[in-house]
């Protein structure tokens, strides 16, 4: 079975920007060959607190659902974009307290398989 290039990057919460301080909570996988797009979140409230007491969990696990709902999106603003547009704008850098790490790649021959790996990796401690 061939393996395709895909890309990928990890989903950060930065509760004090000012501080730099972060948490990975998901990850937002992107295989072009096979047009797959896909992010997997999940926010652990006690690693949060442990940054920021004040942090918002309602209004941070929000913001995260955005990246999982944008790469499904039937309507909304992203709607009419490509898979590929999709994870661009996803990953473009931004000084938010939810934001997509530096993004990498790697061979796949199952994208799907690949994000859980990542997602265990990366996110789960």
């Amino acid at each position: 079975m061939s393996r395709d290039v895909y890309e990928y990057a990890a989903i950060r919460v930065v509760p004090r920007v000012e501080r730099g301080e972060l948490i990975n909570a998901g990850v937002l996988l992107y295989c072009q060959p096979r047009a797959y797009l896909c992010a997997r979140v999940e926010l652990d409230p006690h690693r949060l607190h442990a940054l920021d007491p004040t942090a918002d969990i309602d209004c941070v696990r929000q913001a995260l659902g955005t990246y999982e709902l944008a790469c499904g999106e039937e309507s909304g603003p992203l709607a009419g974009e490509s898979l590929g547009g999709r994870f661009r704008w996803l990953t473009a850098p931004r000084s938010t307290i939810v934001q997509a790490g530096p993004v990498h790649v790697g061979l796949t021959t199952d994208p799907e398989a690949e994000l859980t790996h990542l997602f265990g990796k990366l996110v789960r401690l």
